[in-house]
């Protein structure tokens, strides 16, 4: 998406940033679809945009439904420390596979599109919980007609990682190309970007930009003037990595988003020739977080699922100590790249303001019991105990 939108197409999307209601949004990004020149470098943009505005006019008619007493709900709440969204094409064994890995009771059923909503399941790994969902299969090639289509895609962006199912007895390449095709024009990235925006609104303070990398064709004037074009007056801006002006318009209206992605080949039982599959899609697995060759009649590779999501998606396991008491059980789940910082603002916003030391064992401790700051960077299975001044 170009950074170059002109000024009427930026403030039709404040409009659409300020609606409230369903009925308001989807009025206001009528109008921005209305506004944007259509040329090659908006097409995504316009393809995004306008899937989302058919999201929206499918949620306001299940509203309606709902009233009545009609509509299945589709939403699944987060439960768990990561929530990972299973797509794949009709008979792919993904309901299987989700009750293998979490022994939630499903209906396993042979026939196509026997999933109609999606279904969850806890999935333990060392003592981090993944709530994998089972959802209603998509074609890889697009198909239209497939009414849940819309909905299972906005599944699979508000979701913190994406398993694509694979049928291990069909062509896995054209599976891979097609899903890999259908996420993109979803703008969902399967591919870690070189750089990360995370840009946070204040009702206070001015524009804040906190650059841990470059921006590779522009100044910090420039993404505070892009921002000020979007009526971000107030916020706190994160770069990381190597980000372009681009990215930043991108990150604002949130037409693009990264979701770590495995790709499951199932049914590898039914393969006559892994390696020469293996070979042949190589290529390809450079654009997600890794491929694994499964099968539920056999239990090939489901022990290493939870490894891979774990690695796939950056975390740590880090564990709490009150001064003089036990080690929690039940470790915070964070990011790769965490600080003691982040601890103290998971535990309590008030932590921060009041911290004194920590005290740290583990990998990231040069001595068992180190005292360290708040920008101590942790490493996986750390323990930390932090003292405040009150």
């Amino acid at each position: 998406m170009p950074t170059n939108l002109p000024p009427e197409a930026r403030a039709k999307w404040i409009k659409v940033m300020e609606a409230k209601t369903t009925e308001e949004k989807i009025k206001a990004l009528e109008d921005f679809i209305s506004s944007v020149p259509k040329h090659k470098g908006t097409e995504n943009l316009l393809y995004w945009a306008t899937r989302r505005l058919s999201q929206l006019k499918e949620d306001a008619e299940l509203a309606k439904k709902k009233k009545t007493g009609g509509g299945i709900k589709f939403y699944i709440e987060k439960e768990g420390d990561a929530q990972i969204v299973m797509l794949g094409p009709p008979l792919s064994g993904k309901t299987s596979l989700l009750s293998k890995l979490t022994n939630a009771k499903v209906e396993i059923l042979g026939y196509h599109y026997s999933t109609k909503i999606p279904q969850p399941g806890m999935l333990k790994y060392m003592d981090v919980y993944f709530q994998l969902i089972d959802t209603p299969s998509i074609p890889y090639k697009m198909d239209e007609s497939v009414p849940w289509l819309n909905r299972t895609i906005g599944l699979a962006r508000n979701a913190d990682a994406i398993i694509l199912v694979l049928d291990g007895s069909k062509n896995v390449k054209e599976q891979i190309l097609g899903y890999l095709e259908l996420l993109e024009k979803a703008g969902i990235m399967t591919k870690k970007p070189k750089g990360s925006i995370e840009i946070k609104k204040a009702s206070k303070g001015g524009l804040n930009i906190i650059l841990n990398g470059k921006i590779v064709d522009g100044r910090v004037e420039d993404i505070k003037s892009i921002l000020k074009d979007y009526k971000i007056i107030h916020a706190v801006v994160k770069i990381n990595g190597e980000i372009s002006l681009e990215d930043i318009e991108t990150s604002i209206i949130g037409s693009k988003v990264y979701r770590p992605t495995i790709i499951t080949v199932n049914k590898s039982d039914l393969i006559d020739n892994i390696e020469e599959v293996e070979k042949e899609i190589s290529y390809i697995s450079k654009e997600v977080e890794g491929v694994i060759f499964t099968s539920t009649i056999t239990n090939k590779n489901l022990e290493k699922i939870g490894e891979l999501i774990f690695k796939s998606l950056r975390l740590i396991r880090i564990y709490t100590k009150q001064p003089n008491g036990d080690v929690a059980k039940k470790p915070l789940v964070l990011k790769n790249g965490a600080t003691v910082r982040d601890v103290a603002s998971s535990i309590h916003s008030s932590l921060e303001e009041f911290f004194k030391y920590a005290k740290i064992w583990g990998k990231s401790a040069k001595y068992p019991g180190e005292r360290v700051g708040l920008d101590h960077e942790l490493q996986d299975g750390d323990i930390v105990e932090i003292y405040s001044k009150v």
